[in-house]
Parts: C-alpha cells; sequence; structure tokens
C-alpha cells in the first residue's frame, strides 16, 4: 500500500519500497547493528544478511488508521546493551521516516534475530 499526499501545490505518492529502503539503511546506522535480515528467515535455520540493495526484505511497513508501523529485523553485535540498541533503532527510525516523509509513525518493532560475534 502507497502513502498518498496532497497540498495545493500537487500530489505525492510515495511507495513501501522506499520507506523500508529509508528506514533499512537508518537502522544498519545504528551502532551495535551487524546487518538486517530478511523476515523469513525465521523459519529456517540458514542465516542471511542483506546487503544493502536488499534492505527492503528486512523492513515491514504496514498502514494503521492512526497512521503506519515499521517491523526491522536485524542482527546485533555480541557484547552491547541489547535493550540500548533497540532502544535506539526505535528512536533513529522515528526521527527518520516522520522527518523524510512527513508521516505518522504509531509503532516501531524491532526484532532481534541473533547475536553475532564480530
Amino acid at each position: 500500500m502507497d502513502i498518498d499526499y496532497k497540498n495545493e501545490f500537487g500530489g505525492v505518492i510515495l511507495s513501501n519500497y522506499a520507506l523500508a529502503k529509508v528506514a533499512g539503511k537508518a537502522a544498519a546506522e545504528c551502532y551495535g547493528v551487524v546487518g538486517l535480515a530478511p523476515k523469513s528467515q525465521i523459519s529456517t535455520y540458514i542465516q542471511v544478511l542483506l546487503n544493502e540493495k536488499d534492505f527492503e526484505q528486512g523492513v515491514y511497513v504496514t498502514k494503521s488508521k492512526a497512521g503506519y508501523d515499521v517491523s526491522v529485523y536485524v542482527y546485533l553485535a555480541q557484547g552491547v546493551r541489547l535493550t540500548e540498541v533497540v532502544t535506539e533503532i526505535q528512536k533513529k527510525l522515528k526521527y527518520v521516516l516522520e522527518r523524510t516523509f512527513s508521516i505518522k509513525l504509531t509503532g516501531v518493532n524491532v526484532y532481534v534475530q541473533d547475536v553475532k560475534d564480530i
């Protein structure tokens, strides 16, 4: 589902792909994040670390009546405080997406797939 804005100058349509790309890049830049993982990996034992061009596979955007929910699936580095890193990811994604696209986020969900020794 795409995001559709209208103002006095015209309209803008943003795809979920664009949201996922920006969110994936922002999440990957956070301290302690090793990389992003695809959601489909939950049921398999083969672990895949996504490249920057594939970040949208690790980010899922859904629309609700109140706003948009973003779910991101990440690998974190061993030795970092998981709660602190997850909180920072949530803050950064909320800030970046709301500032970049002028949308209302109702939730930012971070799913830690694994902790990697780097």
